[in-house]
C-alpha cells in the first residue's frame, strides 16, 4: 500500500457549447471505469458567450479498486490552481483563460489546446481590430505549461468529418498523461454507437498530432487527392462548399491538369480556414462558397487554347447536330468565326516573347481587323484547331497565364486580409470576381474595372468604417456590371470621394473610300 499514489490525476476541460465537451467527458469517465479506476466528474455551465462555455472537471485515481482493499480515495469536485495535471481547451482563448486563472503550472500541467479562434463578444464589439493577439497566448503556453500540445483541432475535425471533441480526446490520450491505453479509449467511442467511424478518425488525428506521429499529409493521401480531387473536397471542406468546390476542381482539371485542380483547392481551403475561424459557418460559409465559384471561373479563363479545345470536342459537335435537328445520315458543316487580336495572340506566347510582340505591335500601330472563317468539320480546319488546343501543356509559361495568376493571388490576399476583421467586406471583395468574364474587349473592360475598384476601394485602406467600405465596394461592382463603358463606375467612385477618371479616348480611324463602280457604258 505504500506505493499508492498520494493524489488522483486531475483533469480540467474547457469547451464551448455545441462542441461535444459533455460527450468527451463521458468517454473519459467510461474509459477510466473500464480500467476499474475510481473516477469522479462534475461540470460547471459558463456564461452565454460564443454559444456558452462549460468546464468539466474530472479526478481519476490511477489504481484499480481491486488493489485498494477497503481504502477509497477522496475526490474533489472543483479544481485548485496549481494542482491540475491535464488542462484541455477546445479553443485558444479558453486556454488563455485557464492560464490566467492559474490552472496551468510549469511544475505539473500538460496543456492540450486547439489553436483555432472563435471570437468573443467583446472582440466583436470593438470598433477597430479588437482581437486578442494569439501569439501572446502561444508564448505564455510555452512558458507556463510543463508540456504543451497546440494545433488546429477544428481543421482536423473538419477533415475527419466529426466534431472537435473526438480530436481533443485523441490528443488527451496521446499526450502521455492519462493512465488509460488507446484501445480502451477507442472502445468507449465504439460503444457510444453514434458517428463511430468519424469519431475514430478524429481521435486518430488528435493522437498522431499529440504524439508527433502526424505528418502534414501522407504521400499516399496526396497522390490519391491529386488523382481524385473530389475525395479531397469531401475530406477538407465544409458541406456547404462542397458542390461548388467539386465542380471547380473538375473544371480546373479539365482546363489544365490535376496539379492545377490541386492549386484551386489549396486556394479554396485557405479561404475556408479563415472563414471558419471567423465564425462563417453561421452564414453557411458564404464567403468560401462565392470565392470557390468565381475562382473556378477565373482560373479557367478563355484563351485561344481553351476556345480551340472546346470547339473541337465531340460533345460540342453532338450539341450542334441536335440543335440543327440533323438526322444520323445527314452531314453538318460547322464554320467557326474567329477574330484574334494582338492581345489574344501575345497571350499564348511565352511571357518574354509575348511582351516583346505586344510592344512591337503597339509601336507599329498594328491592329488585326480581319476575321477568320474556319470549317471545324473539315480535316484542315479540325487539325488547325486541335494544334492550338495541343498547346495546353505549354500554357503555364504563357504571358496570359502568369498575368492571371498574379491577379488572382492579389484578389485572394485581399479576401483573406478583409476576412480577418470583416467577413461582410471579404464577401463583397470575393464578388468582384463577377467582373472577370468573357474574352476580347468584354474581358478587357471587366479586368480594367476590377483593377480600378481594387486600387481605389480595396487596397487603399482609406480609413472608412467597415459598413461604409462594404457599401462602397458593392456600389462600385454593381455600377461596373451595369455600364460596360465604365462611366457609372466612375460616378460611383466619385460618390465615395475618389476623383473620377476622364472618359476613355476613342481613336478615330480613317478608311480609304473604295472606288465607285461604273456601269461599263460609254458616255
Amino acid at each position: 500500500m505504500s506505493t499508492l499514489p498520494e493524489r488522483p490525476l486531475t483533469i480540467l476541460i474547457a469547451a464551448l457549447g455545441g462542441e461535444g465537451g459533455g460527450v468527451m467527458a463521458d468517454w473519459l469517465v467510461a474509459a477510466a471505469t473500464a480500467q476499474h479506476f475510481p473516477v469522479q466528474s462534475t461540470s460547471i455551465p459558463g456564461v452565454a458567450q460564443r454559444t456558452g462555455a462549460t468546464t468539466y472537471y474530472l479526478e481519476i485515481y490511477p489504481v484499480p479498486t481491486s488493489e485498494l482493499g477497503e481504502r477509497r480515495p477522496v475526490l474533489a469536485l472543483t479544481p485548485s490552481p496549481g494542482y491540475v495535471d491535464l488542462m484541455v481547451a477546445s479553443e485558444l482563448i479558453e486556454a488563455g483563460r485557464a492560464m490566467q486563472n492559474g490552472f496551468v503550472s510549469p511544475e505539473r500541467t500538460t496543456l492540450v489546446a486547439s489553436t483555432h479562434r472563435i471570437y468573443t463578444t467583446l472582440e466583436k464589439m470593438h470598433m477597430g481590430d479588437g482581437r486578442i493577439d494569439p501569439e501572446r497566448i502561444l508564448g505564455a503556453a510555452s512558458t507556463l505549461a510543463r508540456r504543451a500540445h497546440l494545433f488546429d483541432m477544428a481543421a482536423l475535425a473538419q477533415q475527419a468529418g466529426t466534431v472537435i471533441s473526438a480530436v481533443l480526446f485523441g490528443a488527451m490520450a496521446g499526450a502521455g498523461v492519462l493512465p488509460i491505453p488507446r484501445a480502451a479509449c477507442e472502445a468507449v467511442i465504439r460503444a457510444s454507437g453514434k458517428g463511430v467511424e468519424a469519431s475514430l478518425r478524429g481521435f486518430d488525428l488528435g493522437w498522431k498530432h499529440a504524439t508527433g506521429e502526424a505528418t502534414e499529409r501522407p504521400a499516399a493521401q496526396i497522390k490519391r487527392w491529386v488523382a481524385n480531387p473530389s475525395e479531397r473536397v469531401h475530406a477538407t471542406l465544409p458541406v456547404e462548399v462542397q458542390p461548388f468546390a467539386d465542380e471547380g476542381a473538375t473544371r480546373t482539371a479539365d482546363f489544365q491538369d490535376a496539379a492545377y485542380a490541386s492549386l484551386y483547392l489549396d486556394r479554396v481551403e485557405a479561404v475556408a480556414k479563415i472563414d471558419r475561424e471567423q465564425g462563417g459557418g453561421a452564414a453557411g460559409y458564404a464567403l468560401t462558397r462565392e470565392t470557390a465559384r468565381f475562382l473556378a471561373l477565373w482560373m479557367c479563363f478563355e484563351d485561344v487554347i481553351r476556345v480551340a479545345d472546346l470547339k473541337t470536342r465531340r460533345s460540342r459537335v453532338d450539341r450542334v447536330r441536335e440543335e440543327a435537328m440533323a438526322k444520323a445520315h445527314e452531314p453538318v458543316h460547322i464554320v467557326e468565326y474567329l477574330k484574334p487580336g494582338v492581345d489574344e495572340i501575345a497571350s499564348i506566347m511565352p511571357a518574354a516573347l509575348g511582351r516583346a510582340f505586344e510592344g512591337w505591335a503597339k509601336r507599329r500601330g498594328l491592329r488585326l481587323q480581319k476575321g477568320l472563317y474556319i470549317r471545324s468539320t473539315s480535316l484542315t480546319g479540325f487539325l488547325m484547331l486541335r494544334t492550338l488546343a495541343a498547346l495546353r501543356p505549354l500554357r503555364r509559361a504563357s504571358l496570359r497565364f502568369g498575368i492571371e495568376q498574379q491577379t488572382i493571388d492579389r484578389w485572394l490576399a485581399a479576401i483573406r486580409s478583409a476576412a480577418a476583421t470583416d467577413l461582410g467586406l471579404a464577401l463583397e471583395i470575393a464578388l468582384l470576381g463577377r467582373l472577370i468574364k468573357g474574352y476580347g474587349e468584354t474581358y478587357q473592360r471587366g479586368r480594367e474595372n476590377f483593377l480600378r475598384i481594387m486600387a481605389t476601394l480595396v487596397d487603399a485602406g482609406d480609413g472608412r468604417e467597415p459598413a461604409a467600405r462594404r457599401a462602397a465596394v458593392r456600389a462600385a461592382r454593381e455600377a461596373a456590371l451595369a455600364d460596360p463603358e465604365g462611366r457609372k463606375l466612375e460616378g460611383s467612385l466619385a460618390a465615395a470621394g475618389i476623383t473620377p477618371l476622364p472618359p476613355r479616348a476613342k481613336p478615330i480611324q480613317f478608311l480609304r473610300k473604295p472606288p465607285a463602280r461604273t456601269s461599263g457604258r460609254a458616255h
